[in-house]
């Protein structure tokens, strides 16, 4: 291999490990407390992982899952889905996500810009609502 092939296939590689990690992270949203949510936590995040939304600011795993519990004791069951495949470049991510409650009906859409650490894990999030609930108000979370 030339010295330009060898770095683009080690691109490419890297490029899978972090789609690989960004379904981790799809996974983690939809995982609940007795799912091994620690473990895949602890894979995707790094510990000092910060989330910036319209709703607040959160820092830690332990963090993000509360606020995920908390929706769905709020909301009831919820899914997390890709609306189409995230675009990677530079140690970022773009995500588009919707929120679907129990029944399949759609409750948001948004896009997570998303920051990798050196090792893949993901350090940072920013998280934008491009379709936000019914009767969001968010001027009312600052």
């Amino acid at each position: 291999m030339t010295g330009t092939t060898a770095r683009a296939a080690e691109r490419n590689e890297g490029a899978a490990d972090v789609f690989e990690q960004l379904e981790r992270y799809t996974r983690f949203w939809n995982t609940g407390p007795e799912g091994g949510r620690h473990r895949l936590a602890s894979e995707v995040f790094t510990d000092t992982v910060e989330y910036r939304a319209a709703v607040g600011f959160l820092r830690g795993a332990a963090a993000l899952a509360g606020f995920r519990d908390q929706f769905v004791s709020h909301r009831g069951p919820a899914t997390v889905r890709r609306r189409e495949r995230p675009e990677v470049h530079h140690g970022r991510a773009r995500l588009r996500w919707e929120i679907l409650t129990g029944d399949g009906t759609s409750f948001a859409t948004g896009t997570d810009v998303i920051e990798f650490d050196e090792d893949g894990r993901i350090s940072a999030i920013t998280a934008f609502l491009d379709r936000a609930p019914e009767g969001f108000d968010p001027t009312a979370h600052h």
